[in-house]
């Protein structure tokens, strides 16, 4: 297939992530500029930093003067769960080359959902593929973020519970997995874990702990079926 034809394709499959990362971009680019940090703010992070939640919890470490030491350990706990992505990703990203390097970067929870079905359109190369759809997906966010903040220096808004758009994606995002995978095993172990820390460490705490339970439950399994095969 030629490169228009997997840029058409890419974009296709990027669609659904457009109309989320457009909202929920501006919502950044709005709490960022009511923060007192302009466009170029927030073109920089979300083409350079491209986290997220994290984003939105960098304003409020930004705006409280974190130290970078605490700024380090929270960007570390609450992007801990790119590890699990990132691992199931390794086969298909094998032999991708020059593109390896920016999807590699640019796998968000929402890039993966899409890639993780390995799904390739019919004489497509894959790499160029899932480099496109990774491409288009971060474009998505860095206009939601600019027009974000555009808005937000010529608009009021309340940013008053803003924040929990984010949440409102991962909820999105893992009840489209839950409905088109058979293998539920994966989302069960990652919600009984989340819930069983949250109840011995309490909401501060839970977190880190719940992640290695998630790591070593996925890893024991693995191992089971690799043995079993």
């Amino acid at each position: 297939m030629n490169h228009p034809g997997v840029t058409r394709q890419a974009f296709l499959k990027s669609l659904p992530v457009m109309a989320g990362y457009i909202v929920l971009g501006t919502g950044f680019g709005i709490l960022l500029r009511n923060a007192g940090y302009g466009v170029l703010w927030a073109f920089a992070m979300s083409a350079l930093i491209y986290a997220g939640s994290m984003q939105y919890v960098g304003v409020g470490l930004l705006t409280g003067g974190a130290s970078l030491l605490s700024t380090a350990l929270t960007t570390v706990m609450v992007n801990a769960r790119h590890l699990f992505s990132s691992i199931s990703m390794i086969s298909r990203y094998q032999g991708a080359e020059k593109y390896k390097p920016y999807m590699i970067f640019a796998l968000t929870d929402e890039t993966y959902t899409l890639l993780s079905d390995s799904h390739v359109p019919e004489g497509a190369d894959p790499h160029l593929y899932r480099f496109l759809v990774s491409l288009f997906n971060h474009s998505y966010w860095v206009l939601g973020s600019v027009l974000g903040s555009l808005l937000g220096a010529v608009l009021p808004f309340s940013t008053a519970g803003i924040e929990f758009s984010m949440t409102a994606l991962f909820i999105a995002s893992f009840t489209e997995q839950w409905i088109t995978r058979r293998d539920h095993l994966p989302a069960l172990t990652g919600l009984l874990s989340t819930l069983l820390c949250l109840l011995l460490f309490g909401p501060e705490n839970f977190l880190i702990p719940a992640m290695l339970l998630i790591t070593l439950v996925l890893t024991l399994v693995r191992r089971r079926e690799e043995v079993s095969v």
